[in-house]
């Protein structure tokens, strides 16, 4: 109950000094705005570079994947290449 009333009493008194003080409200207003922007957009390109070079990493790993992928399955041909030769000549 008394957070209750601590809070109504918060508010009633937030928007006195709001009516009383709006053009210095509209004034911090105008400065913090430009502040935030700058910060928010600071922020944006730190955690797209990041992502960035996430994505680089994983194009690296899934390149290395695909040539040791590759040297497989060439092993692999050249294998079944002689086992078809040796069954030709069998016969």
């Amino acid at each position: 109950m008394k957070t209750l009333i601590g809070g109504a009493v918060a508010a009633v008194l937030g928007l006195i000094g709001l009516s009383v003080w709006f053009g210095e409200f509209l004034q911090l207003l105008a400065g913090a705005i430009p502040v935030m922007l700058l910060l928010g957009g600071g922020l944006a390109l730190y955690l797209g570079f990041d992502e960035l070079k996430d994505t680089w990493k994983k194009d690296d790993t899934v390149a290395d994947a695909a040539d040791d992928d590759s040297e497989k399955y060439k092993k692999e041909i050249d294998e079944l290449k002689k086992e078809i030769e040796t069954l030709k000549t069998e016969k």
